[in-house]
């Protein structure tokens, strides 16, 4: 019976889907966090009656045939890059990317890689870092003893040291925009590499044309709606027990089957 492998092929299909929710779910408060969705199709058809074909010698067609499904199939898990909320921390490392762009960082591998996890802090020697340490891009190292840091919505960074009333400017951020953020692959960590699908990065400065604007002080949450997705995680497993119960229903018809004499 093709429902028993229909049915198999729903139940798959909903478990990818309870473990995309219950990643988001996990990660409700991830900084920079970003939701996913999962995407399904229908598998191919067997036609047993082709719509169109000739009904009779005498002229006609048949206006509709039988094609009959044989399941479904994931095809993505997209990953949903809208803003998220803004935390206000008053830390002057905690930076917030309001709009699109993302923090460009330095992995030990060399790579570039891309963020917008701005729980930043610094190192021994005075770089700004990720909490894991990896070196932000663009803010120039601040002096050990500096008394103020200050970055500006365009990300330019400045600093007051003991003895001048003036700040003074060491860097500034550079932020990454792309054509299809959706296309990044994730590494974990809250940072991505760009890909084929993604494009490559357009480096730019914060607040120019198509790039946002930062927010000292503030951090990004995670833009997941703890209720659309126990909404979602509830519709999923009524859809799993739905397949369910058709391969027990299938089951129950083959057994009947094998019970005749």
């Amino acid at each position: 019976m093709r429902s028993l492998n229909t049915a198999a092929t729903g139940m798959l299909a909903q478990q990818l889907n309870v473990e995309v929710i219950s990643n988001n779910i996990a990660n409700l408060n991830t900084t920079g966090f970003k939701r996913q969705r999962a995407e399904f199709q229908d598998l191919l058809y067997q036609g047993q009656r082709r719509a169109g074909t000739a009904a009779s010698d005498t002229g006609g067609t048949v206006p509709a045939g039988i094609q009959i499904g044989l399941g479904v199939k994931p095809t993505a898990v997209y990953r949903i890059h809208e803003q998220g909320s803004l935390l206000k921390t008053d830390n002057p490392l905690d930076l917030a990317i309001q709009g699109k762009g993302f923090f460009v960082v330095t992995l030990p591998t060399g790579e570039t890689a891309y963020t917008r996890a701005g729980s930043l802090q610094l190192n021994n020697q005075g770089q700004v870092v990720t909490a894991d340490g990896f070196a932000v891009q663009g803010p120039g190292n601040v002096p050990n003893n500096a008394v103020e840091v200050s970055v500006n919505q365009s990300g330019q960074v400045f600093v007051r040291v003991p003895g001048q009333t003036a700040l003074q400017q060491i860097g500034q951020f550079q932020m990454a925009t792309f054509v299809n953020e959706a296309g990044l692959q994730p590494i974990g960590n809250t940072s991505f590499l760009p890909t084929e699908a993604s494009g490559q990065a357009t480096v730019g400065t914060a607040g120019t044309a198509g790039v946002g604007t930062l927010q000292q002080g503030f951090v990004e949450s995670s833009n997941v709606n703890s209720v659309n997705e126990i909404t979602t995680l509830i519709t999923a497993q009524r859809a799993y027990e739905m397949n369910s119960k058709v391969i027990q229903a299938s089951d129950q018809m083959l057994n009947v089957v094998n019970q005749m004499r």
